[in-house]
């Protein structure tokens, strides 16, 4: 197993690029679910928020991906549908086309955002036994079990 990823920041629109280059390592769906995460921590929550962004593959090709913030009320909300002349909105509907399964976790610090991606080519929804952590319990989402 890969070893985690661990990066601790004050989310703004400028710290969303530098999450994009630290997580080059894990490939571009990665990257842009990592972006759309922390993107919704600076549109629903404001500039300055601290964020921990977490990643790390499991020896099944799977690599989970989870932002967490201080405010377990602001929960993520998947759109039906997005008008063509809409500015945002479509960043869920992106995880969670890319991702085999997301969801929400509360922990006593606040919430975290998770999704899981297959790492290998044509990967497709492989449940996962632990959906959260300890002291988490998942609460929204997309779970295919």
């Amino acid at each position: 197993m890969r070893p985690a990823t661990t990066l601790e920041l004050l989310a703004t629109p400028a710290e969303v690029s530098g999450v994009r280059r630290a997580l080059s390592a894990y490939g571009a769906d990665v990257q842009l679910c990592a972006s759309e995460l922390v993107t919704n921590v600076v549109q629903h929550l404001g500039e300055g928020v601290p964020v921990t962004v977490r990643v790390w593959c499991d020896d099944g090709g799977r690599t989970r991906l989870e932002v967490t913030d201080p405010d377990p009320r602001a929960l993520p909300v998947l759109r039906a549908s997005v008008g063509a002349d809409e500015e945002s909105g479509r960043g869920l509907a992106l995880l969670d086309a890319l991702a085999s399964r997301w969801g929400v976790a509360h922990g006593p610090g606040g919430k975290t955002v998770w999704c899981e991606l297959e790492g290998g080519p044509g990967g497709g929804a492989v449940p996962v036994a632990s959906a959260g952590g300890p002291g988490r319990t998942a609460t929204a989402g997309r779970d295919p079990r």
